[in-house]
């Protein structure tokens, strides 16, 4: 495809795309769609350009853009070949910024001239092992926005067919492309399926509908589902009788599955954390009522963002007062339940990293949800000492939970080291004063 041809059918595409997302929007909202707003975080325009569109039109939304996705990358990969560039720079067409980029580049990109040594014998600008490699990445890619789009944003569940009936079918769709016209080695498989998988990720991180800490936590857990989906579809497409175009049947799986599952109860967990203090429960037990703010944090699961404790305030005593704990995303309150002297809502769990200013995907607004909390003050030594105990009472709403609770356990047991460390420093340092 020369860059003429690229160029003003990437323009009539577009132009055609937006005027029917402008109308759409307009008509349910009364708001102008501007061109920039394709650059926006799904969390901001849900807040803003699409607030009171309903969920099921913001779903027909999401599958109109498939197409154009499709053709867009199709046509980037004709572009890039014809003007002698690899053609995997097609890929950056997924990635937003950079796709307007991209197609700039193509368009102004001459046509290259063909080699001498490929004038006596042509031969295709791309190997069959690139092209299908290629096709098989942007087949998995169309699986992954959609499922992702009706689990979080219209069921709100992350639930196991988006943990692992989305990687399994990336996996699988992404290794029968590959695999279909030509046998490839399982190593050349994986490397597909990886890269799908990894392209995904960074779909999600570009488009902002999640943060890199989070997608770095599941990344371990997609792999290993998405390399036995390859697996499979690598072993359907060698010995299978079925046509690629019966693969699209498999994409409906992930999204089929994530619609029809219910919503699980989650489990309680508890995490418990002990320091001994060099002074007597009397001390103690004022410097957990309230402190003053705490040091700079330096341990790196802080500088990821998540909440990091400030300090504490307490307004009233006893039963029925509140105590707030300032945390670098807000403040928990926490109405005092049970006070025994000298004994013993939620800000956001962490703020996502993202080149993105406004990132808020939904598993940070009760997905990690904090129930119970306490301290408790015992006298060691005859009264001079104290062991002082730290607990906390939690549920993850996200499957497995048997692996988020795993990160989780770590990030609640930091928070308590944290604040029994500044706790215990404050106290010995009043009773040696």
């Amino acid at each position: 495809m020369d860059r003429r041809a690229y160029a003003r059918s990437g323009a009539a595409l577009l132009l055609f795309k937006y005027a029917v997302d402008a109308t759409v929007i307009w008509a349910y909202t009364g708001r102008l769609w501007s061109p920039a707003d394709y650059l926006n975080s799904v969390s901001l325009l849900q807040e803003r350009t699409l607030r009171g569109v309903p969920a099921g039109v913001m779903l027909g939304l999401a599958l109109w853009t498939l197409p154009f996705l499709w053709i867009g990358f199709g046509m980037s990969v004709r572009r890039a070949a014809d003007a002698g560039r690899s053609a995997w720079w097609a890929l950056l067409f997924f990635v937003p910024l950079l796709n307007y980029l991209l197609m700039i580049g193509l368009s102004l990109l001459p046509t290259a001239a063909v080699p001498e040594w490929r004038q006596a014998a042509p031969a295709a600008v791309m190997s069959d092992r690139l092209k299908s490699g290629l096709f098989g990445v942007a087949a998995s890619l169309a699986i992954t926005i959609p499922t992702v789009l009706i689990g979080v944003y219209l069921k709100k569940n992350y639930s196991a067919g988006l943990f692992l009936g989305t990687p399994f079918s990336i996996g699988y769709i992404s290794a029968h492309v590959f695999n279909h016209q030509h046998p490839r080695t399982m190593g050349q498989t994986i490397e597909v399926v990886l890269f799908a998988l990894g392209l995904a990720t960074a779909a999600m991180f570009f488009f902002a509908a999640e943060g890199a800490f989070c997608l770095v936590l599941a990344f371990p857990l997609a792999a290993v589902v998405g390399m036995c989906g390859g697996v499979f579809g690598r072993a359907i497409a060698l010995r299978g009788m079925e046509p690629p175009s019966r693969t699209g049947l498999a994409a409906l799986f992930a999204p089929l599955l994530v619609l029809a599952e219910p919503r699980a109860t989650a489990p309680l967990h508890e995490v418990r954390s002990v320091v001994e203090v060099a002074a007597p429960p009397a001390v103690v037990w004022r410097h957990v009522v309230a402190f003053p703010a705490l040091p700079p944090a330096t341990e790196w699961v802080f500088r990821v963002g998540v909440a990091t404790p400030l300090a504490a305030r307490i307004r009233g005593s006893g039963v029925g007062a509140l105590r707030f704990c300032d945390f670098t995303t807000g403040s928990f309150v926490e109405p005092i339940t049970a006070w025994e002297e000298n004994r013993l809502r939620q800000a956001p769990p962490m703020r996502e990293w993202s080149p993105y200013r406004d990132v808020n995907p939904p598993h940070l607004d009760g997905y990690f949800r904090a129930t119970h909390g306490e301290f408790r003050l015992a006298a060691l030594g005859g009264g001079s000492r104290t062991r002082l105990e730290g607990r906390t009472s939690y549920v993850v709403e996200m499957f497995p939970q048997s692996y988020w609770t795993l990160a989780a356990d770590r990030i609640v047991a930091a928070i308590h080291v944290r604040v029994l460390r500044h706790i215990k420093a404050l106290a010995e340092e009043e009773e040696h004063r």
